[in-house]
């Protein structure tokens, strides 16, 4: 099979690849769409020593495995966890000690013809969600996680630092809290994009120094975290949505001085993501710049990588 690999910061477009066996437990998917997020070029810039073949964010359809997912159109939850460690028995298996990371460590991902994954992480595709929209239900769960880790009611302010793609989808989700939310970012067009939806926008100089209580720092560059600091009150809370390739400096006795939470975030709650695709509750497809066929995959890598881009997808079925 096809499939974008790799090795040593070195993308190739491989075509002899093995397609996977089911193992025990495991189920054989057919990849119909995947989707290329800020992670994967991180791994390309370094930032985890991954080797084989990318790509977590998927739709495909169910070929070999369990019987009541066979022919099915399934999301995958990336993490494959063990069922035995700490973390697995006491429901954190996000976390499992012995885990593999579909795309991202010890398994092979989505940027190719098929993958396996175990059946527990599948979940059908309801109906009513395309195919490309339902690409966006594993970065919608992890901007979902956020609601699960803070507490965000209607009175507080909250401000999202980020406009682009894990930007765009956390503000619509922080949004449905009802919360006094401001996003910020860099570009007319993507900001405009979340002021149709009546999200109040706008650029750096809007944020008044400790007036917020959360503060959600989408960008993965140093001035995003800064500015996100910079914008809490004392005993605020800073949520870290995005991977950092390289170090991070920080003041923490700012941290100490003024008691600031500091929350890593990371994977979430798949099922509510499709609820939301299938009620329309957020607006994912209008995130799409372009599509490529998997056997221009890495034009597909290099358009991904232009300033200001959104969301790139790979078809399978081309």
């Amino acid at each position: 099979m096809q499939g974008i690999w790799l090795e040593k910061q070195q993308l190739q477009l491989k075509t002899d690849l093995p397609i996977p066996d089911s193992r025990t437990g495991e189920v054989k998917v057919r990849v119909l769409r995947a989707g290329i997020c800020n992670t994967d070029l991180e791994l390309l810039r370094g930032y985890y020593p991954y080797k084989g073949i990318l790509g977590h964010e998927f739709v495909g359809v169910v070929e070999s495995g369990e019987s009541n997912l066979v022919n099915k159109r399934v999301v995958g939850e990336i993490n494959a966890a063990c069922g035995k460690c700490h973390f697995c028995v006491t429901n954190q298996p996000t976390h499992c000690e012995n885990r593999t990371v579909l795309g991202i460590m010890n398994r092979h991902g989505a940027f190719a013809e098929y993958l396996t994954l175990p059946a527990t992480n599948l979940h059908p595709v309801p109906e009513q969600v395309t195919t490309d929209a339902a690409t966006f239900t594993e970065p919608l769960a992890a901007a979902l996680e956020i609601t699960k880790q803070v507490n965000i009611l209607p009175e507080h302010k909250v401000l999202v630092v980020g406009d682009g793609k894990l930007g765009q989808l956390v503000a619509q989700t922080i949004a449905l809290t009802g919360c006094n939310l401001l996003v910020i970012g860099r570009h007319h067009e993507k900001l405009e994009r979340l002021e149709s939806r009546g999200i109040q926008v706008g650029f750096a100089d809007l944020v008044a120094p400790r007036s917020f209580d959360v503060a959600i720092e989408c960008t993965g560059n140093p001035d995003g975290f800064n500015l996100a600091l910079s914008g809490l009150r004392p005993r605020g809370t800073l949520v870290l949505k995005s991977t950092y390739a390289g170090k991070l400096t920080l003041d923490a006795s700012a941290l100490v001085v003024d008691e600031i939470t500091v929350v890593g975030s990371r994977c979430g709650p798949f099922a509510k993501a499709l609820d939301l695709l299938s009620e329309n509750k957020v607006d994912v497809t209008s995130l799409i710049e372009t599509c490529y066929p998997l056997k221009e995959g890495l034009a597909a890598f290099d358009h991904a990588q232009r300033r200001g881009t959104l969301k790139v997808l790979l078809n399978m079925e081309s």
